[in-house]
């Protein structure tokens, strides 16, 4: 452990891991990329299909945290105002007066959020970007931290509103949640069909804690070759033909924005910050980016007729671009 980045917090780190570890197995993977949102300001948007503990996941690490949660769940008759608020009369008063939603607290949990229309969309857009909302004539300025954790499901398509391309990008990673492996389905199946089974999440982190640990990943050092290095994956998504991605570039329509380039760089210091490092290395780089890239490379109808997914253009650019050692 490297002695300029304080032992106390991963400590904490590791408690709050075994609290969320009362309810939630083998979702390691999903729950590491939450921490990195949560400590980086990036939303977080999860797929994957039903019953894979996306929601118990999130709503337990919420417990973990001493901030306050909201869980929303997105239908199709949902109202912008149901998300951010209204303006009410007091009849006391003679007088209309602010009444806050769901959206004004620290974690969002934005359930099935293509289910929702564009209106709700553009609603969530606001708060996501700018941290703040307008009811009425009035803004509101959103509390610290504010992070939007959203789940879709890829399998069932009727009756979703594809999320705009404006917010997917404000989403800092996409993650793919997967099945469980055969141990830790059995380990799920014979903890949770006790109907005696009882446990209480108590929380770890609380805000200040949050505060100085994203004060402590901005400290993470990332050498100007590996600064380099994130530049020239971003732009071998938008010019394969310069890297000599000749498949490739048949099949990417846009590449990624440049917000990619800011949530690479953030996403691998705070990996780098959860391993117990003070410094970056290429792998951190290579282990975010497809989180990272995934849902902002967008694909042409040839990609979609040959049955080509954006992680296999990742999983191929990460192959040939090279990192500059100079």
């Amino acid at each position: 452990m490297d002695s300029d980045i304080r032992i106390d917090y991963h400590h904490k780190i590791k408690r709050l891991l075994r609290e969320v570890g009362k309810f939630v197995i083998g979702q390691d993977y999903m729950i590491n990329r939450l921490l990195i949102g949560l400590f980086t300001n990036g939303h977080i948007l999860l797929e994957g299909v039903p019953g894979l503990a996306k929601t118990l996941t999130v709503s337990s690490l919420s417990k973990a945290l001493d901030l306050k949660f909201q869980r929303i769940q997105f239908t199709p008759d949902l109202l912008p105002s149901d998300l951010v608020g209204t303006m009410i009369y007091n009849q006391k008063e003679a007088d209309f007066e602010v009444k806050k939603g769901p959206i004004f607290s620290n974690l969002i949990l934005a359930d099935e959020i293509n289910r929702s229309p564009a209106k709700v969309q553009s609603a969530l857009l606001e708060a996501m970007q700018e941290k703040q909302v307008t009811i009425g004539e009035q803004t509101f300025h959103l509390d610290r931290p504010f992070l939007v954790l959203a789940t879709q499901n890829p399998v069932e398509h009727e009756g979703t509103y594809p999320l705009p391309e404006a917010q997917v990008d404000r989403f800092m990673m996409k993650v793919y949640v997967n099945y469980l492996n055969k141990e830790q389905e059995l380990a799920v199946m014979r903890r949770m069909a006790n109907l005696d089974f009882r446990a209480e999440i108590r929380p770890v982190l609380t805000r200040n804690d949050i505060m100085s640990i994203k004060s402590q990943i901005n400290q993470v050092a990332i050498s100007e070759s590996l600064e380099k290095y994130i530049i020239e994956l971003v732009f071998a998504t938008r010019n394969p033909l310069e890297y000599g991605l000749k498949n490739e570039a048949s099949f990417i329509q846009y590449g990624v924005s440049t917000r990619a380039c800011i949530d690479l760089n953030l996403g691998a210091k705070a990996l780098a910050y959860l391993d117990e490092r003070n410094y970056v290395l290429p792998e951190d780089i290579k282990e975010v980016c497809k989180d990272v890239f995934n849902h902002r490379i967008s694909l042409n109808y040839e990609a979609e007729a040959e049955g080509i997914n954006t992680l296999q253009i990742i999983e191929n650019i990460l192959k040939i671009v090279p990192i500059n050692k100079d």
